[in-house]
């Protein structure tokens, strides 16, 4: 079934899922801050997201300014910046009322290198305080805990990963799933933990990727499940 999807951000994680999702044929927004022509989009991002964004650009994607992709789209992604996406989608209350709202943002202030150093929202999480200030958006927490590519391309992996949910709306999660399987990923990689608050376990995940990243560089990866 055709989606009408709009995606808050255009850096890598956005730009990836609005190719996917347009492929699988859904109608995609990117909402970003100046969408005017192709040079504007492609100075909106960072150098990193470029072609990324360059591939995603299809007949089914459309650009436009946050608010109004917020307004016309029956699924929003957040897919900016964790630090200030609270503040962000605040400010858009009545254009996400009534909406499904995927968050795959993760909450960090940053060490010397630009790497995740510890969580905005100890004892909470990003996804818990979107709900509180959207009270009547369903917002569902998964994708967080990869790396981008891996989003779009879960059976990249050797092993296969795993896409945690968390929301309060079990219908919300359904469709939800069901996007995901327009990404590539199976039933069977897709784990339900429950309500919103589960969230704040999925995104304490992300103080181990930096770890790996030193280590490892931009291997695709994810923190998964291994039975």
């Amino acid at each position: 079934m055709t989606t009408t999807i709009g995606i808050l951000g255009a850096g890598r994680v956005g730009a990836n899922l609005a190719g996917k999702l347009a492929a699988a044929g859904h109608r995609v927004t990117l909402g970003i801050r100046n969408p005017e022509g192709p040079a504007a989009r492609a100075a909106d991002t960072d150098p990193q997201s470029a072609t990324a964004l360059q591939r995603a650009i299809a007949p089914q994607i459309t650009f436009a300014d946050q608010r109004t992709t917020a307004r016309t789209a029956d699924v929003v992604i957040n897919a900016t910046p964790g630090r200030t996406s609270l503040d962000r989608l605040a400010g858009l209350r009545t254009e996400l009322s009534g909406k499904l709202l995927i968050d795959v943002s993760n909450a960090t202030h940053d060490a010397d290198d630009g790497m995740p150093d510890g969580l905005c929202y100890p004892g909470s999480s990003l996804a818990e305080q979107l709900q509180a200030a959207l009270p009547d958006t369903r917002v569902v927490k998964t994708l967080n805990t990869m790396l981008f590519t891996v989003m779009t391309a879960p059976e990249s992996l050797a092993t296969p990963p795993t896409a945690y949910l968390s929301g309060d709306d079990r219908n919300a999660k359904e469709t939800v799933s069901g996007l995901l399987a327009d990404l590539g990923w199976q039933p069977a990689w897709i784990e339900d933990l429950g309500g919103i608050t589960t969230a704040r376990a999925t995104e304490a995940m992300i103080l181990v990727v930096p770890h790996v990243l030193r280590r490892h560089g931009f291997t695709p990866f994810a923190v998964s499940l291994a039975r």
